[in-house]
């Protein structure tokens, strides 16, 4: 019969929206998100870093995987670092927060000793340790946001009160970002500023001063922006890339030329033009672009998809639990995270100007990597340590496992 089709489809629909509601009631659900996007988004971003770095690392190593090969180190190195993050005990955590803390504002100020501090495209913003270099400020970003965390779920009684929102938080937060635009690394700082505005966020600051923060954040920006000119030009610039085309403009504008020859379903892996020299910083901050160009428009929204799932699955940690560390820390992370997506994702497309921000866990960056892979595998931790996912788990150990502690300290609130 001609009306048993849509009927078909409706069942078909409501069979799927059911599924879906299942698979979302499981407990094990957010750890499941959490562990799949962020482990595609590994591999990912191994593959492309392989691929678009091939013809700048043979040009100066001769070795056209010798880049990708320090990646792999870095994943080796970090991977068990996160393992271990995500089966830490959140007292041990909390207390941790704090020594990363002061650990991280001294590297910062390392950062400006002549015989330590490195300068990397005009700003001094790296750190060297022998024969590693470090970005010290990727440390303060996740070490910021658990700290925060941690003195605002002690001070949640008194979070009614505006001076316990701002105080400590703030003052500490703004010496941060003072130590990181001291290294004249603008982006970053950013990038911190916008954590900081995320975590005042979840803990109730009123909304009619985020409107002056921003404005403040912008005014902030140019000013910074005007005493150098690069950076000024890039700002004034980036909406209208062929304007400029052969300075400020030459970056971006490969980007989206990279991004167009890509159409749907790309060149292949391999086979990005762009890499072979216009497109500066292919491995780096533009690595997107040149994923846009080898895997398409649809490899570009797999990648956007899968930040979006952990962000998914974070905030649904983050309301579901009634652990205020688990849920400030959550929220923190994931406003980093995706943020930065988002402000790379905006550099590529010239929606935003290009303030040096890497894509996490796709662009080439040991400093970058590891603090990112440690927040994720903190997530994990928190979704597997949840009640019911934990009772899941031991389940499925057998029945001679304990399952999930019922008391907790008052460090685990």
């Amino acid at each position: 019969m001609a009306w048993a089709e849509p009927d078909r489809l409706r069942s078909r629909a409501a069979n799927l929206t059911t599924s879906v509601r299942e698979f979302l009631d499981r407990p094990l659900t957010t750890y499941h998100l959490l562990t799949g996007a962020s482990a595609l988004l590994l591999v990912l971003g191994l593959v492309m870093v392989a691929s678009a770095s091939s013809v700048y690392s043979f040009r100066f190593t001769g070795d056209s995987y010798g880049i990708v090969k320090r990646q792999l180190t870095w994943v080796l190195i970090a991977a068990p670092v996160a393992w271990a993050a995500s089966r830490m005990k959140q007292a041990w955590l909390r207390r941790l927060a704090w020594v990363a803390l002061i650990g991280s504002a001294v590297l910062l100020a390392l950062v400006q000793v002549p015989s330590l501090g490195v300068e990397v495209n005009g700003n001094r913003n790296w750190l060297r340790l022998g024969p590693v270099q470090i970005q010290p400020s990727e440390l303060a970003k996740l070490s910021m946001i658990l700290w925060a965390a941690d003195v605002y779920a002690r001070k949640d009684p008194l979070l009614d009160r505006m001076s316990h929102l701002v105080v400590p938080v703030v003052p500490v937060a703004m010496a941060i970002i003072g130590l990181v635009l001291w290294g004249r690394d603008l982006g970053t700082a950013m990038v911190l500023f916008a954590i900081l505005m995320a975590m005042l966020w979840v803990v109730g600051f009123p909304w009619k001063y985020f409107a002056l923060g921003g404005a403040g954040l912008v005014a902030v920006g140019f000013l910074l922006a005007s005493t150098s000119s690069e950076r000024m030009e890039r700002l004034t610039n980036f909406v209208d890339p062929m304007k400029d085309y052969h300075n400020t403009g030459w970056q971006p504008a490969h980007g989206l030329y990279a991004l167009a020859t890509g159409r749907w379903f790309g060149q292949g892996i391999g086979d990005s033009t762009q890499k072979w020299g216009d497109l500066p910083e292919a491995h780096t901050d533009f690595i997107f672009a040149v994923l846009g160009e080898e895997l398409g428009l649809l490899g570009t929204l797999l990648v956007v998809s899968l930040f979006l799932t952990i962000a998914f699955a974070a905030i649904r940690l983050a309301s579901n639990t009634d652990r205020l560390f688990v849920r400030y820390a959550s929220f923190g992370i994931v406003a980093w995270l995706v943020g930065q997506m988002i402000i790379n994702v905006g550099m590529v497309l010239a929606l935003l100007p290009v303030i040096g921000i890497p894509l996490p866990l796709v662009s080439y960056g040991g400093s970058a990597l590891m603090p990112s892979l440690v927040a994720l595998g903190l997530l994990i931790g928190f979704a597997r340590r949840e009640p019911e996912a934990a009772a899941a788990l031991a389940a499925r150990r057998g029945p001679t496992v304990v399952s999930a502690r019922s008391g907790s300290s008052p460090l685990d609130s």
